[in-house]
């Protein structure tokens, strides 16, 4: 029998799966033959999924795949930066949101373009300058840092450009698991493709001003760092207060949750007017932590991890229930109203987002909800006596602290 890792999880004999017959390691100890795996093995794999090859004795059946990563995506790589992404056509149950990781070196350019979903962005390292225009064709020419967000309703044009001396990196969401980031309307790709007339009558110039115009779209590309922020808006056309904002400074926020086991961030258009699709949290773990028992009535989860390592388990209909790890770089998907939790399971604090399809950050406590239940009630579901109830969170944690 070849060496298997350490199980992830305490198993105890009092606890484990209910359906007959039992998964996991509580069968081998009358039958350690059952855990044999002889066949051809990949330690390197196995070692970054021990939930996967060892689950607890409570997970059950299987269900949709609901991990994929980012360090398995094809880079593409230009002379100014490259970009990486998860669209359903790679990871299927991801079928709201698809997701983009992107880095521009300083002065590289995210060629002029718009989508045909909304954009909602994360910035995870670095600077990057941002230019948009609002439905009402007013100007926007904003930098973002570390922590801040943008979001782009679906139609509306931007770039996007690295500041030194680091560049640029972030994560795009997009309201719709098919759009890829190799399909956009882009716009050296309808100066190519429109009569040489009719951009000369459109912009009212001679038509040799489009000679050396570029056959190839630019997508990523070279260009010079940007200077003051004031001149570029003073060049675009800004006035102060004449826009919607496109710009959140969700690092700057208060939490919505903080304890000693981390907070959660929250950017939705309650505080955010302009998020009209696309809600977020940031959420931060600390080692021995996890996010509590819950799950979000109104959208499904599309969780981006930046930091750490950690385990989440999804529980769906059926019943199936299984555990999955993750780390820095990996993308999680959980769909609406499943209950899961995440834990850190690694010495340094775990930071990942969240994403939701909707205008609107929502979610359910599972302890919220039995502290508002009669105890009696609670007591005959669970067979825990009243006293002992009376000592559990007695509202929304957000975060559960190490005890």
């Amino acid at each position: 029998m070849t060496d298997q890792p350490t199980p992830p999880h305490h198993e105890t004999p009092a606890v484990g799966n209910p359906d007959l017959p039992q998964e996991g390691l509580v069968n081998i100890a009358d039958d350690p033959a059952a855990n044999t795996m002889t066949g051809p093995q990949n330690p390197s794999l196995a070692a970054q999924f021990p939930s996967q090859l060892n689950a607890p004795a409570t997970d059950i059946s299987t269900q949709a795949f609901f991990w994929s990563s980012f360090n398995i995506s094809p880079r593409r790589v230009q002379r100014g930066g490259w970009a990486r992404e998860l669209t359903q056509s790679d990871f299927a149950i991801s079928d709201e949101i698809a997701g983009v990781n992107m880095y521009l070196e300083p002065g590289g350019i995210r060629e002029l373009h718009w989508h045909q979903t909304a954009e909602w962005a994360l910035m995870t390292r670095g600077g990057c300058r941002v230019t948009t225009l609002s439905r009402e064709g007013l100007p926007s020419v904003e930098d973002v840092f570390e922590g801040d967000l943008w979001f782009f309703p679906a139609g509306l044009p931007h770039s996007l450009q690295g500041l030194g001396p680091d560049g640029a990196e972030f994560v795009l969401a997009f309201d719709s698991g098919e759009q890829s980031e190799s399909n956009t309307l882009l716009l050296t790709d309808w100066f190519a493709h429109t009569p040489p007339d009719v951009l000369a009558k459109n912009f009212g110039v001679a038509q040799e001003a489009f000679t050396d115009l570029p056959l190839h779209d630019l997508w990523i590309f070279p260009g010079e760092v940007p200077g003051e922020l004031e001149r570029d808006q003073l060049a675009a056309g800004v006035e102060w207060g004449g826009t919607e904002p496109v710009i959140f400074r969700m690092g700057k926020t208060a939490p919505r949750f903080e304890n000693s086991g981390g907070s959660i961030r929250i950017a939705d258009s309650t505080n955010f007017p302009g998020a009209k699709t696309v809600a977020a949290a940031l959420t931060v773990v600390e080692p021995g932590s996890m996010r509590e028992l819950h799950w979000h009535p109104n959208a499904d989860e599309w969780q981006y991890y930046l930091k750490g390592q950690g385990r989440m388990t999804v529980f769906n209909t059926g019943p199936h229930a299984n555990t999955m790890d993750f780390r820095a770089g990996d993308v999680g998907v959980v769909k609406r109203n499943l209950g899961h939790y995440v834990e850190n399971t690694g010495d340094e604090p775990l930071v990942y987002v969240e994403t939701f399809r909707s205008d609107r950050y929502e979610e359910v406590s599972l302890a919220n909800w039995l502290a508002h239940l009669p105890p009696s009630l609670v007591s005959q579901h669970l067979n825990i006596p009243e006293e002992v109830l009376a000592t559990f969170p007695r509202g929304s944690q957000g975060i559960v602290p190490l005890r």
